[in-house]
């Protein structure tokens, strides 16, 4: 799997409402033009700044296709995945790979406390669900209550084929 594109700043893009909540296309389209005018080399739609928790599904699916229209191949546009059931996360990485995300990044589920092998398990099954695009870990502690081991994120990097692993200089998996 071809993964040169995924470098550079890669931002996490707000998600404009309007008063009925649901996606301000023309805001929304704006600050996709802006980012990349900016100079970023990729758009994370739905990650924890884009407030993926309040918004539907459908929403969630109506504003990735208006992000990777407005971004028209300029940069890849990324889908954040942050449900805590893994067949949700699944059935949000199919819709993503659908609709034209280059790739996606999921968080690990909050509010419980999963052992690394049901971690493991998690990821893998959402990784093979979408085997054509490229799956980044979005290891964010601060938010779920706990961390993803260097050990989980090196074993699935080496043993899931999507599953990005980021090298340092060293050659080892960060």
């Amino acid at each position: 799997m071809n993964t040169d594109f995924i470098k550079g700043v890669v931002v996490p893009i707000l998600t404009p409402i309007d008063a009925e909540e649901r996606i301000h296309e023309r805001k929304l389209r704006e600050q996709v033009d802006y980012v990349i005018e900016g100079g970023v080399l990729g758009i994370l739609a739905f990650g924890s700044n884009g407030e993926f928790y309040v918004i539907e599904e459908d929403e969630m699916e109506r504003g990735l296709k208006i992000m990777v229209d407005q971004a028209a191949g300029r940069v890849p546009v990324y889908f954040g995945i942050g449900a805590i059931s893994t067949r949700k996360c699944v059935r949000l990485a199919k819709m993503a790979e659908a609709n034209g995300a280059a790739g996606i990044s999921i968080l690990q589920p909050m509010f419980l406390k999963p052992t690394e092998a049901e971690l493991y398990l998690h990821f893998k099954t959402i990784a093979e669900a979408v085997p054509k695009i490229p799956v980044l870990l979005y290891n964010n502690p601060g938010r779920v209550g706990y961390t993803m081991s260097g050990n989980l994120v090196e074993r699935l990097a080496h043993e899931v084929n999507n599953i990005v692993g980021m090298k340092d200089t060293s050659g080892d998996i960060t």
